[in-house]
């Protein structure tokens, strides 16, 4: 079987994107990790399926390059967008996205996208996260001790359709060692559907820099759900803004928590090359 592909990135965050409308893909969780091997695949983090769907004007299934399915990616929904405005696919300004996280809208703003992610979840049941709390417990949580190896570590949890612990640290985030502890912590006994972690320095009150470890693929450049968590986290706990700048490895993204209670992403999305791959 000859597979066409796109290869795309946000931020450097970077997919395959298949077309999946006319063609059925056997055994994706194998397929993935066939694709995203950076040796003997294309090399990817995570790969973008495009699909119909029943309910809103396309479906996006994401695998990450483990092979394991996630709910929501947010570089990947402004690429999953891009390369249906390119292909004329759609003419509207604004799409409708089914995700395993709902219903996710994408807009075009510029060059750049606009992605509406929806509300932030808090209550860890739902996110899901294992804590050993009363019923009553306040939300957000935030600042969750959790001991990994050799130091403690605070923790605020956050859902943006999938599940992230955010930690605040105060040293060059450049140097912070992301793989030791963002393993560690993915696996946590916590996290019974694990977690992504981000790593976040305060820069000022409109300003932070991030780091991120994403469940199934390592540190990545970028995390468009990780730097919506780590914006809600950081205005949760009044260190910045409603609006605020993330600084990540790979480039900006913006991010505001609305009035409406929604978190917005502003961010761009590239198309590299397209190519043929025999399976």
């Amino acid at each position: 079987m000859i597979l066409n592909f796109t290869k795309m990135h946000g931020l450097g965050n970077d997919f395959i994107m298949i077309d999946c409308r006319s063609i059925n893909l056997p055994d994706l969780p194998s397929l993935a990790k066939k694709l995203a091997d950076r040796r003997f695949g294309i090399g990817a983090d995570q790969i973008l399926l495009l699909y119909n769907s029943d309910k809103a004007d396309f479906m996006m299934k994401i695998l990450n390059a483990d092979g394991s399915e996630v709910e929501m990616c947010g570089n990947g929904i402004r690429c999953f967008a891009k390369y249906i405005w390119d292909r004329k696919l759609s003419d509207k300004e604004t799409l409708d996205v089914e995700t395993l996280a709902g219903i996710i809208r994408p807009k075009k703003n510029g060059n750049m996208v606009r992605v509406d992610m929806g509300e932030p979840i808090f209550d860890p049941a739902l996110i899901p996260v294992k804590i050993p709390a009363p019923a009553d417990i306040s939300m957000p949580v935030m600042d969750y001790p959790l001991t990994i190896d050799d130091r403690e570590f605070r923790l605020t949890f956050v859902s943006m359709g999938n599940p992230h612990a955010v930690i605040f640290i105060d040293e060059d985030i450049s140097a912070f060692n992301v793989q030791r502890y963002g393993s560690i912590i993915e696996n946590h006994r916590l996290f019974p559907k694990r977690t992504n972690v981000e790593f976040i320095r305060k820069l000022d009150s409109k300003e932070l820099s991030m780091r991120v470890w994403e469940r199934g693929s390592g540190e990545t450049l970028a995390c468009g759900t990780g730097a919506s968590a780590s914006g809600v986290a950081a205005m949760a706990k009044n260190l910045v803004e409603r609006k605020v700048t993330i600084h990540l490895t790979g480039g900006n993204l913006l991010i505001e928590w609305a009035a409406d209670n929604h978190v917005y992403m502003t961010g761009p999305a590239a198309e590299v090359f397209e190519g043929v791959i025999k399976l």
